[in-house]
């Protein structure tokens, strides 16, 4: 077991080439993965995708298994939401093979897009165009996150007692107008915890795609932390930090 162990924190912690090459093929995985739940989610269920649904499922609960038995603090990891989102995965994954009619379980394995924030801090570290856009790579992705883990908790709630909302489609599309203010009223949400939820989507998705907004419309700059007063974002031709006055020596990639 101790064995075992080190193989594994030396795969999922290590800094050597072996260990580079099996964090892109989880980066891979995990795209893979997010990418198949949410086409899935919206498509009938058929023999192909239950049969996925196994061996996703199984890789998940492999690579959920892993991180738990290199923790040096195991009860930590489910202090957090992204572990959460993994037994839930697991479960609406696995569930075919035990349960029939779980369709519902099937919408909450979005949560599993909460993973996207982990595969940011990888790209953060290996990627210079993700270092040069990462400001609108994670408002686009927060408002992404929210738009689909919003459309699995408002089919989960109203799906079976509100007639409206039939499928995930419904769901994407009620969360989708109401996030826009459109509001068309085709499709609505009753009583006091539907109306709790229109607020929460509306408030929420405005402030997440007003924000997505702003980074991309507003000003180029670059990252660079100045060393006297901690301002992070300066022009990228700038000589000197425009709070403090002192010199920058902002690295670039050259000219012609």
């Amino acid at each position: 077991m101790t064995a075992l162990k080190a193989r594994l924190r030396l795969l999922y912690e290590g800094d050597t080439a072996v260990a580079h090459r099996f964090h892109y093929v989880l980066l891979v995985f995990d795209i893979a993965t997010i990418a198949f739940v949410i086409v899935t989610s919206f498509l009938p269920l058929s023999p192909w995708i239950v049969v996925l649904d196994v061996v996703l499922g199984l890789a998940v609960l492999a690579d959920f298994t892993a991180r738990l038995v290199i923790s040096r603090s195991p009860g930590r990891e489910f202090l957090r939401l992204s572990t959460w989102a993994d037994v839930v995965a697991v479960a609406s994954f696995l569930a075919p093979m035990f349960i029939q009619g779980v369709g519902f379980l099937r919408i909450l394995r979005t949560l599993r897009l909460l993973r996207t924030y982990q595969l940011l801090d990888r790209l953060r570290r290996d990627s210079e165009m993700f270092q040069r856009n990462e400001e609108a790579i994670l408002a686009a992705t927060n408002l992404v996150v929210f738009v689909f883990v919003m459309t699995g908790v408002v089919y989960v709630t109203q799906s079976g007692s509100n007639p409206a909302i039939g499928s995930p489609i419904d769901a994407l599309y009620f969360t989708v107008t109401s996030l826009t203010t459109t509001g068309y009223g085709d499709i609505t949400l009753p009583g006091p915890s539907g109306r709790l939820i229109s607020v929460f989507v509306m408030i929420c998705g405005v402030t997440l795609f007003f924000r997505l907004a702003q980074v991309v419309f507003r000003p180029y700059k670059v990252r660079h932390s100045c060393q006297a007063c901690g301002l992070q974002r300066h022009e990228p031709d700038a000589v000197h930090c425009k709070a403090c006055g002192i010199l920058l020596n902002i690295p670039d990639e050259g000219g012609d």
